[in-house]
């Protein structure tokens, strides 16, 4: 097997399972882009089995400390154990996320299954190479109804792949419909947001409606609507849900109507509609802020803390005494501490006081490696406002 000599400061050494190129002092053999590599240290140490790619900044992405080989019995035991993580945790095996990516030992593949359906994402090209092992492993284990390819996410480019979707077993779906905690969802698991639906959030849905009752909601960024319908259903007064996109609130409209439940859903620009509010008096009980991510880049973090601060600010001018706000970010180049901080740099100029209640994060079907933080990404806080501050 070729290979590749690690640099001794390298964070393999440090519990994470990437190699960027600029970590590497030599390379033997003649390692193949989407195959295998032995990772050594200097000493000629064993590290470990990666897939590598020379035309990725990450050359080489550890899935093993063994010697080990990609074949049909490797990915049916990684998705069994990852099926068993999430059993023994009791967490719903029909509804949610089942591989992600190398918290479960297979860098670059993401499974989601909505019941008889599954949506696969292969984002490294080794991982690419060698799909069809995995939607073989998929139907030995599962018998699934369909398996489709999301392989639609910028990421991909940075592997050198096309981006494409489609069928890979059984036949389109179509739209189906999810139930989460008791609210109805009409998904398209070919053409909807990420695989389908926001399965990182299934937990933050229920946590935060508890908190809607008797309450005035405006949940912003509303996509399918999780949020607004939650709130809803747990006994909010008014909820009004904003998007920019028509598809989106037309979509919410559709899963108000068959939940009976009474949802306002306005297309707009959010900053745009918050700015309008202010100027018309509005207030609010609660704000819900969950919008994509601002930011695909390192480089670009100070224009995402711009329009993080800005939302902020102008969510805190609608806020009435002792509401809350419920806050979430979803890129892993913000970390907790600048999102945090960019809260507070809005509440400062808002001249607003805000007294933390929960923290939030990604549910555990999207496990954290505690070595890798790019595993986690998602982080969310739940704040009042202080009265007479």
């Amino acid at each position: 097997m070729a290979g590749l000599i690690v640099q001794p400061r390298a964070r393999l050494f440090h519990g994470h399972d990437w190699v960027y190129s600029t970590e590497i002092l030599k390379t033997f053999g003649e390692p193949q882009n989407g195959g295998l590599v032995s990772l050594k240290d200097g000493r000629d140490r064993m590290l470990g089995t990666a897939i590598y790619n020379s035309r990725s900044h990450i050359v080489a992405r550890r899935f093993s400390r063994q010697r080990q080989d990609l074949d049909l019995d490797f990915f049916k035991r990684r998705i069994t154990q990852a099926r068993n993580f999430r059993l023994r945790h009791g967490l719903p095996e029909e509804l949610g996320r089942l591989v992600w990516s190398e918290s479960d030992g297979l860098p670059g593949v993401v499974i989601d299954r909505y019941g008889p359906d599954f949506v696969l994402q292969t984002l490294t090209l080794a991982m690419d190479m060698r799909k069809d092992l995995i939607v073989q492993a998929l139907v030995e284990i599962f018998s699934p109804r369909s398996i489709i390819e999301r392989n639609d996410t910028s990421i991909r480019k940075a592997e050198g792949m096309e981006l494409v979707s489609g069928m890979l077993f059984g036949e389109d779906p179509g739209t189906t419909t999810i139930v989460n905690d008791g609210i109805a969802f009409e998904v398209s698991l070919l053409t909807g947001q990420k695989t389908g639906f926001y399965l990182d959030q299934l937990a933050n849905y229920r946590d935060v409606a508890r908190h809607a009752p008797g309450r005035s909601v405006l949940d912003c960024f509303t996509n399918q609507g999780a949020f607004a319908l939650g709130c809803a259903k747990a006994g909010a007064t008014e909820v009004t849900a904003v998007d920019i996109s028509a598809p989106a609130i037309a979509q919410v409209q559709r899963n108000a109507a068959a939940n009976q439940l009474q949802v306002n859903a306005e297309e707009a620009n959010v900053f745009d509609f918050l700015h309008a509010r202010e100027k018309a008096g509005a207030t609010y009980d609660m704000i819900i802020l969950d919008p994509p991510s601002f930011t695909k880049s390192k480089g670009r973090i100070h224009d995402a803390l711009r329009g993080y601060k800005e939302i902020h600010l102008r969510s805190l001018k609608l806020l009435k005494p002792e509401g809350l706000l419920a806050t979430f970010c979803c890129s892993h180049h913000m970390s907790s501490e600048l999102f945090l901080g960019v809260i507070n740099e809005a509440a400062v100029d808002a001249k607003r006081t805000l007294r933390q209640l929960q923290s939030f994060g990604q549910g555990l079907d999207h496990p954290v490696i505690s070595t890798i933080p790019e595993s986690g990404y998602l982080k969310g806080f739940l704040f009042e406002l202080v009265p007479g501050r």
